[in-house]
């Protein structure tokens, strides 16, 4: 039986979505290359995680001689953003308050974190 296409992103297309994130558009020769060395990928394993990300909506190519130059139809934070919406919906039962406690229940948070994100609450409050 196949697999129903997820829309959230594999760890191989998100790592391919960091490089096209920051390039702002790429071939698959250049994301190739812009690849961390581990683990590593072969061109054909590239282009068809591409050719998915193209499928889901990520990405689009436009033609340029002879290559396909692709380029992410999705902002980071918008990506960053639903992929949080789904895991608060999946784990925390559509509460961000469960998730902020998780968070802050978290023995690798450190100080500074925790003062940043008592300086986004803080200000987040006055805004209401």
């Amino acid at each position: 039986m196949a697999r129903n296409r997820s829309a959230t992103l594999t760890e191989a297309e998100l790592r391919i979505m960091n490089v096209l994130w920051q390039r702002g558009s790429a071939t698959v020769h250049e994301v190739l290359e812009a690849l961390p060395v581990k683990p590593v990928l072969a061109y054909n394993s590239v282009l068809t995680i591409i050719r998915i990300l193209e499928k889901k909506g990520y990405v689009k190519h436009m033609k340029d001689r002879r290559a396909h130059v692709y380029t992410p139809q999705i902002a980071r934070e918008d990506a960053t953003r639903s992929e949080v919406r789904r895991l608060v919906s999946r784990f925390f039962g559509d509460s961000h308050e469960l998730l902020v406690l998780n968070i802050l229940e978290d023995k690798n948070i450190d100080a500074q974190e925790l003062d940043r994100l008592r300086q986004l609450l803080e200000e987040k409050a006055g805004e209401r």
